[in-house]
C-alpha cells in the first residue's frame, strides 16, 4: 500500500529480443529464450516485493508487449489497466515523461527502450542505486522509485526515491 501523497513507478527496459531475421523490422521483433525466461523473472521479483502496478504504460513494439505479457503471468493480486502507446516506441526522457504526467494510477510500470529508459532512470533518480549496471541499463533492468506528490503531473527530474534495482540473473 502506498501512502497518501504518494505515487510508485517501477520503470522498465524490455527484456532480450531476438535478432534471427536481419530483414525483420525493428518494431516487431520478439524476444528470444533468454528474454522470454528475464521477463518471467522479473514478473516474480515484482510480485515478491509487492511492486504491482495498478497501470502499465507500454510502448507498442513487440518485445515490450512481450515482456509485459510474460512479466503478468506471475501470480499478480492486482489487474492493470494497460495503454500500448506508439508514442513510447524509442521515446526520449521528455516524451515519457510527458507519458507519465496523463497517468492516473497510484502505482505505474512504464516499459520502454534504451537510450531514453536509461536516460530517463538517471534523470529521475534523487541518488542513483549503487550498482555497477545501473548506467547502462541493460536489459529487463527495473528502478521502482517512489514520489511525494498527489498526482504524476508533479513528477520531476531528481525527485525520485529509488526503492529498488534489479537485473534478471541472466542478463546481458
Amino acid at each position: 500500500m502506498i501512502p497518501a501523497g504518494h505515487r510508485r513507478l517501477i520503470l522498465t527496459r524490455h527484456a532480450k529480443s531476438a535478432w534471427d531475421d536481419p530483414m525483420m523490422e525493428d518494431h516487431d521483433r520478439p524476444l528470444n529464450n533468454r528474454g522470454r525466461r528475464s521477463a518471467l523473472e522479473l514478473g516474480d521479483w515484482l510480485h515478491s516485493r509487492g511492486y504491482e502496478p495498478d497501470e502499465v504504460l507500454c510502448s507498442t513494439a513487440t518485445r515490450t508487449r512481450e515482456t509485459w505479457g510474460i512479466a503478468a503471468a506471475a501470480p499478480l493480486e492486482v489487474t492493470p489497466r494497460v495503454d500500448f502507446l506508439d508514442a513510447l516506441y524509442h521515446a526520449s526522457p521528455d516524451v515519457m515523461l510527458a507519458a507519465l504526467s496523463r497517468a492516473s494510477g497510484d502505482t505505474v510500470m512504464m516499459i520502454g527502450h534504451n537510450p531514453g529508459i536509461g536516460e530517463l532512470a538517471r534523470r529521475l533518480a534523487a541518488r542513483p542505486p549503487n550498482h555497477p549496471d545501473f548506467g547502462r541499463y541493460p536489459t529487463a533492468a527495473t528502478t521502482v522509485y517512489d514520489f511525494q506528490i498527489d498526482g504524476w503531473q508533479g513528477a520531476r527530474v531528481g525527485a525520485g526515491s529509488v526503492l529498488d534495482f534489479f537485473i534478471p540473473s541472466g542478463r546481458d
